[in-house]
């Protein structure tokens, strides 16, 4: 097989490939490890069943603290050419204009994002596409046999494979749900275009609990304007059913403030929609084999924190972990279990959970202490918009009055 740019991706069939890591996921978290671990002259093997990673409605915008990350990692250089970044947010609460903020972020398709990261991938990492039927871990060697029956002999393994189970029941790990159906996320592309857009980008947040909307976030993609919803209702509601079949007039009626500038909510194409459950996995201190990214712990997209966790899984195991572990014959539980037990990774991951259930209960809980939060913080809300609205009926006062 061979990729977009004619250069062989596949294991050679004769005898096992030995390497020091193997990888199996080639999405987000797989392959920004592999680079950032060919780049240090590591041999590794990056796994995934497929050469041309399908669409996929995931994350599509980050900050400037992700880019950050991958700029420590080398890999913003690489990046920047796949995303479509802006810096003027406007931002409304209670159905008006809060804020203007003038910050960083950059959009993408997430397909489009891991193909330009798979087609960068360097010389000495290619891409093996096959998928794994056996999986043999131990305190020395890690051994992959794929349905090709090729055979891959590593010292250690990565699993970062998401949301996917086969490799994970494989080697005997459960994936434990915290929070079943936690929340959703709907995206879609509108019907303007970017140069029609009066906003640059836009995140309107929801005013009531009732709703069970936290935000709708309208950002640009290359020439097209593309809207993400948050929210938290699961698949089986009318609700949901109600918003696919007729999503421009649910729109227009939940956030009628900024529904004309952004062309009234006409869309273009599909509604995606992404279930998501809080989880973590459970039974992964062993030999030979770490988890990492969603394949470890999963948290909420509507804080917009699961790429960084990501990469700070991918920092802290290309630059400090995973250097120190080859140094020293073996792959021993021990070893692995400083990765789990890292205070970075362990706040990362602690964190992704506080704020997604947070972002939960502030946005729907209905009981006294939560409603008396949501009082507070919107009527501070209000006192901020009403202070700039006189400020700025000062300031077009004062030229007048000279």
């Amino acid at each position: 097989m061979t990729s977009r740019k004619g250069k062989d991706m596949t294991t050679a069939a004769a005898g096992p490939a030995e390497v020091d890591v193997a990888i199996i996921g080639a999405g987000m978290a797989g392959t920004t490890l592999a680079m950032v671990l060919g780049n240090a002259g590591r041999k590794v093997a990056l796994i995934d069943p497929h050469r041309i990673h399908h669409e996929e409605f995931r994350a599509e915008k980050i900050g400037m603290s992700q880019m950050r990350q991958f700029e420590k990692l080398g890999l913003d250089k690489t990046i920047m050419p796949l995303v479509t970044p802006m810096n003027d947010i406007h931002v409304f609460r209670l159905g008006q204009l809060f804020a203007r903020e003038h910050k960083w972020e950059y959009a993408f398709s997430y397909g489009a994002l891991i193909n330009g990261l798979r087609d960068a991938l360097p010389p000495q990492v290619p891409l093996t596409v096959g998928k794994v039927a056996e999986v043999t871990t131990g305190p020395d060697r890690q051994r992959l046999v794929l349905v090709d029956g090729a055979v891959i002999d590593a010292r250690l393994l990565v699993v970062a494979t998401g949301y996917s189970e086969a490799i994970r029941r494989a080697i005997g790990v459960e994936r434990i749900e915290l929070s079943k159906a936690h929340s959703m996320a709907m995206g879609f592309d509108l019907a303007i275009s970017r140069e029609e857009c009066p906003y640059q980008a836009v995140t309107s947040y929801g005013k009531r609990a009732a709703d069970r909307i936290a935000y709708i976030s309208v950002f640009p993609i290359g020439n097209k304007m593309r809207a993400n919803v948050f929210l938290y209702r699961n698949l089986a509601e009318s609700w949901t059913k109600a918003f696919r079949e007729a999503p421009q007039k649910m729109l227009c009626e939940l956030m009628p403030e900024i529904a004309a500038q952004c062309g009234n909510f006409e869309i273009s194409g599909p509604v995606d929609v992404r279930q998501v459950s809080l989880a973590k996995t459970q039974g992964h201190r062993r030999d030979g084999v770490v988890f990492v990214g969603d394949a470890f712990w999963t948290t909420c997209p509507t804080p917009g924190i699961g790429i960084g966790r990501v990469m700070t899984d991918i920092d802290q195991l290309s630059t400090v972990h995973i250097p120190q572990w080859l140094e020293t014959p073996g792959m021993a539980a021990d070893k692995i279990n400083a990765f789990y037990d890292d205070p970075i990774k362990v706040a990362s991951d602690e964190e992704g959970m506080r704020v997604s259930i947070y972002a939960k209960q502030i946005t729907t809980e209905t009981g006294l202490e939560w409603r008396v939060r949501r009082l507070r913080n919107n009527t501070a809300r209000q006192l901020m918009i009403i202070g700039r609205k006189v400020r700025h009926l000062g300031l077009r006062r004062e030229p007048g009055m000279a």
